[in-house]
C-alpha cells in the first residue's frame, strides 16, 4: 500500500479517534456479553437446573437478564458512534478532495472529470467504511479471546484447536483479499471511465447532434458501459467466491468443535452444562470469525477507494500558491518562456483595454494560463502589482484577477442563478451585464425574466446565448483585472460589434483592467492597444488599424 494511502487512513483513524475508541470499546462489550451468554445457560443447567435451587434459579434470571441488556446497549451504543464518525469523515474527504479539485490552481491528473465526480463521492465514502472495519475487527478479536479462554478454561484440547485454527482460517481468508482488491479495483476504474463518457456526451450532445455524431458517441458510451458490467460482474463472482469459502470454513470448524466437545461429554470429561457452553461458543465463534472475514473482503474495497481518494489529494499542483495578499495593480508578464512563448513581455495597467492577438493555440493557451496564475513561466516572470504571482495566495488573486476561459460552463436552474457567483448585485446589475453581453434577448423570450429556467450546463440555450451568458457572469463579477479568451467565437458579425461596444461601455472607468485574448477584428478595433505574438514573440504593439498595415497581423485577424 502506497506511503500516501497509509497517511490517508492513519490520519482518517486519528481525527475520529474518539467515536471509533469508544465504538470499539462497547461493540467489545457486545462480543464479551455474547460470548459469555452460552457460559451464563452452562452454568444456569449445572448450577440452578441440576441442583434445583430457587435462590439459584433467580439470580440466574437476573443475570441472564443483565446481560442480555448490556448485550443490547454495548451494540447499540456502538452503533451510534461508529454512524457519526464514518458520517464526520466521508464528509471531511469529500470536502478535502471538492477542494483540491475546484479551488486553488488545479491539479495535474490523468483522470476524466466524471472519475473525479466518482472520487468525490462513492470513494470518499467508501473509504470512510475503513473506520467501521477496524472497529469491527477489534471487538472481532476480542470476542473470539474470550472465547478461547473459556474453552481453555474447560478443555485444553478444544481451546488449543481454536487457537490455532482460527488464525489459519483468518489467513487463509486474507489470501483471498488481493483478489477481490483487484477486482474491485477495475471496477471503480471501468465506472469512473462511463461516468466521464456519459458527461462528455451530454456536455457535447448539441454539437454532436449537429454534425451526427450521436451514434458514435453512443457506440462509444455503450463500449464503456459493458466495461464497466463486465468488471462488476468480476467483482461480483470474486464476493461470491470469498463468502463462500469464508461460509464452509467458518461451518467447518464448528462442526469439528461440537463434534469433540459431544466425544468429550460421552466420554465423562465434561459435564453437560459444559457441552452446551461449548457448544453455544462454537455457534458464537461464527460471528467473529464471519465478522473478521468480512472485514478481509470489505478491506480490499475500501483500501481501493483510498487509495483513489489519496491520489487525487497528493497530486501536485499546476502552480504554487503563496502567502501575499494580492492588490490591484499592473499585470505584466516579464520575458516569459513557456511552450508557444519565447521571452514575450508586456503589461496590463489599470484602466487599460488591452487585445492580444496569436494565430496559435498554445501561444493563446500558454497566455490565458499564465495571467491566471494556473501555470508556471519557464523562465521570466508574472507579476500582479509588483508581486510574481507564485507569492499570492490563490483566494486573493482571484478576488483581483478574473479569467474567462473560452470553454463555457454554467451553472444554476435560472438565469438569475447562472450569473450570480456571489453577491454580484440586484436583478439591475444583472440586466445591465446582460445587456453589454447582448443576451438581454433571453429576457425577452417569455415571461419568466431572470427566473427563466435553465437545464443542466444551460443546455437548453444555444452556444452563442451560452457564451454570451458566461461574458455577462464575467462582466458581472468586475474584477479589477479581466481576461476574456476568444469571448464571441459563436456569435454572428452584427452581434460581435454590440459585445465589442458593451464590454467597452461596461468596463471603462474605475481603473479596471481588461485582457482579450482573440483574434476578432470587432473586439480588438476597441482596444486601447494591441499586442500581436508571432513565433513565440512581440512582433509588433499598436492599435488594431495601424498593425492591418503587416501583412502577419492581417492575415491572423482577417483571415
Amino acid at each position: 500500500m502506497p506511503q500516501t494511502t497509509a497517511r490517508l487512513i492513519g490520519q482518517m483513524f486519528w481525527r475520529q479517534r474518539r467515536d471509533t475508541t469508544l465504538c470499539a470499546a462497547f461493540w467489545s462489550l457486545h462480543q464479551v456479553c455474547e460470548a459469555l451468554v452460552p457460559v451464563a445457560i452452562g452454568l444456569v443447567i449445572d448450577q440452578a437446573v441440576g441442583t434445583g435451587s430457587t435462590s439459584a434459579m433467580a439470580w440466574s434470571v437476573l443475570g441472564i437478564f443483565a446481560l442480555f441488556t448490556a448485550l443490547t446497549m454495548g451494540w447499540r451504543s456502538g452503533f451510534w458512534f461508529l454512524s457519526k464518525a464514518v458520517v464526520e469523515e466521508s464528509h471531511v474527504l469529500r470536502m478535502r478532495v471538492v477542494r483540491r479539485v475546484v479551488t486553488g490552481r488545479g491539479i495535474r491528473t490523468e483522470r476524466q472529470s466524471g472519475e473525479l465526480l466518482s472520487i468525490a463521492t462513492s470513494d470518499t465514502q467508501s473509504a470512510a467504511e475503513l473506520l467501521e472495519l477496524g472497529t469491527r475487527g477489534v471487538s472481532a478479536l476480542v470476542g473470539l479471546s474470550v472465547s478461547t479462554i473459556v474453552l481453555l478454561r474447560i478443555d485444553w484440547s478444544l481451546g488449543l484447536g481454536l487457537v490455532v485454527g482460527v488464525p489459519i482460517l483468518v489467513l487463509g481468508l486474507n489470501a483471498l483479499g488481493p483478489v477481490v482488491g483487484r477486482h474491485t479495483s477495475a471496477q471503480q476504474q471501468a465506472i469512473g471511465r462511463a461516468a466521464a463518457t456519459a458527461s462528455d456526451l451530454l456536455r457535447g450532445l448539441r454539437p454532436l447532434r449537429g454534425f451526427g455524431g450521436v451514434d458514435e458517441a453512443a457506440r462509444r458510451y455503450r463500449t464503456a458501459s459493458r466495461t464497466s458490467l463486465r468488471a462488476s460482474i468480476g467483482t461480483a463472482k470474486a464476493g461470491a467466491t470469498f463468502v463462500g469459502a469464508s461460509t464452509f470454513t467458518t461451518g467447518l470448524l464448528i462442526t469439528v468443535v461440537a463434534a469433540l466437545a459431544g466425544w468429550f461429554a460421552l466420554q465423562g470429561r465434561i459435564t453437560v452444562g459444559q457441552l452446551i457452553t461449548i457448544v453455544g461458543l462454537a455457534t458464537f465463534i461464527a460471528d467473529p470469525v464471519l465478522n473478521l472475514a468480512d472485514c478481509v473482503f470489505r478491506l480490499a474495497t475500501a483500501r481501493a477507494s483510498a487509495a483513489r481518494v489519496a491520489e487525487v489529494l497528493a497530486a501536485p499542483e499546476q502552480a504554487p500558491s503563496g502567502r501575499r495578499t494580492a492588490a490591484a495593480g499592473t499585470l505584466a508578464l516579464d520575458e516569459v518562456h513557456a511552450p508557444g512563448l519565447a521571452g514575450v513581455g508586456l503589461t496590463v495597467p489599470p484602466g487599460e483595454l488591452l487585445g492580444v492577438v496569436t494565430g496559435e493555440t498554445v501561444t493563446a493557451d500558454a497566455i490565458t494560463e499564465l495571467l491566471a496564475g494556473a501555470r508556471l513561466p519557464e523562465r521570466g516572470e508574472v507579476r500582479l502589482a509588483g508581486t510574481p504571482l507564485p507569492e499570492l495566495d490563490v483566494a486573493s488573486l482571484r478576488r483581483v484577477v478574473l479569467v474567462e476561459p473560452h470553454g463555457v460552463d454554467l451553472f444554476g436552474a435560472t438565469l438569475r442563478e447562472a450569473l450570480r457567483t456571489g453577491a454580484d448585485g440586484d436583478d439591475s446589475a444583472l440586466s445591465a451585464s446582460m445587456a453589454a453581453a447582448s443576451v438581454d434577448d433571453l429576457l425577452a423570450e417569455g415571461d419568466a425574466g431572470l427566473d427563466r429556467h435553465l437545464t443542466d450546463h444551460g443546455l437548453n440555450l444555444s452556444g452563442g446565448q451560452r457564451q454570451r451568458l458566461a461574458l455577462a457572469r464575467a462582466l458581472l463579477a468586475d474584477r479589477p483585472v479581466t481576461v476574456f479568451r476568444d469571448p464571441t467565437t459563436a456569435v454572428d458579425a452584427v452581434t460581435e460589434h454590440a459585445i465589442a461596444d458593451g464590454i467597452r461601455a461596461y468596463r471603462a472607468g474605475g481603473g479596471r483592467a481588461t485582457v482579450l485574448v482573440t483574434t476578432s477584428a470587432p473586439l480588438l478595433d476597441q482596444c486601447d492597444r494591441v499586442v500581436f505574438v508571432q513565433a513565440g514573440r512581440v512582433a509588433a504593439v499598436g492599435r488594431h488599424r495601424e498593425l492591418l498595415a503587416q501583412p502577419g497581423y492581417a492575415e491572423v485577424v482577417l483571415r
